[in-house]
């Protein structure tokens, strides 16, 4: 069944319960996946492992977190595509250093189904942070050495660690299904390997750590999509890029940079007027 937003939803909806900065992502002028360009016996990673999730958690001793799209739901199959065949440069032109240097990290893109339908989650970053204070993004942070091997598993590791300890999400429900090229962002040194996942088991998830996240909310893909919701940010340094007006917060930057390019990708962008500015400040 297809919903008035235009993307591919299935007959019924089952209701489930930080990285930022200025990135050089391409927003939504990056080139379309040429035909041809396609990786059909797995995702943009080869060396990450796929096959079921193994239900303990992704830390715990002898546990094998893996990727796999099997039983999702229909709609996902655009992201499942287009996690195959986006190349690095059609989402941005900042990417990782050759030389191997940078601070690997990870960050998962959590869909789920909520009242609204299909729904993204977000946290907001504590105002009283140094850096990139207030700003909305995905769970996520630097990979530690127990996450293990930063060019196989170890960014799925991190990912799911990280949403657990920022979100109090139970990594057991989390079915990761695919990632996204790694991306550099340069103001801070990261580089950035995108998980994407499916909730498959609702938890409830709220603010762990006050002096670290605001809140926790998610964001109905609709809404996303709306282009009453769509805007471009100015930054004081020149840079511009999407951004999004949703659930009382400005999501920009890197995290609105890649759901920009999902949502070009799957195919579930809808024209938007990019005249549309909102001006930041040199705090952002």
């Amino acid at each position: 069944m297809t919903d008035g937003n235009g993307f591919q939803r299935p007959g019924g909806p089952s209701r489930p319960h930080g990285l930022n900065a200025p990135d050089g992502l391409n927003g939504s002028h990056g080139p379309d996946a040429p035909d041809g360009v396609r990786e059909p016996d797995g995702p943009n990673s080869p060396n990450i492992p796929t096959g079921p999730t193994n239900p303990t958690g992704p830390n715990s001793p002898n546990s094998h977190v893996s990727l796999s799209a099997q039983g999702l739901p229909a709609w996902l199959d655009p992201v499942v595509r287009a996690a195959k065949t986006v190349r690095p440069t059609q989402l941005s032109r900042f990417l990782p250093p050759e030389s191997g240097a940078g601070r690997q990290s990870a960050v998962l893109i959590l869909f789920g189904e909520g009242a609204r339908g299909p729904e993204l989650l977000l946290m907001e970053r504590s105002g009283n942070l140094r850096s990139h204070a207030g700003q909305p993004s995905f769970p996520g942070g630097s990979l530690d050495p127990e996450d293990g091997d930063p060019l196989t598993d170890g960014p799925l590791r991190a990912a799911l660690r990280e949403a657990e300890e920022e979100t109090g999400l139970d990594p057991r429900g989390v079915q990761l299904f695919g990632v996204l090229p790694k991306l550099f962002i340069p103001v801070s040194d990261f580089v950035v390997t995108p998980v994407l996942g499916w909730w498959r088991t609702p938890t409830p998830v709220g603010v762990v750590d006050p002096a670290e996240t605001a809140r926790v909310f998610t964001v109905p893909v609709s809404d996303l999509t709306d282009p009453g919701n769509r805007a471009t940010t100015i930054h004081p340094s020149g840079h511009q890029g999407p951004a999004f007006l949703v659930e009382s917060a400005l999501v920009w930057g890197f995290t609105a940079g890649v759901i920009d390019r999902i949502l070009h990708f799957a195919g579930w962008e809808r024209p938007w007027d990019r005249t549309k500015q909102v001006p930041l400040d040199w705090r952002a």
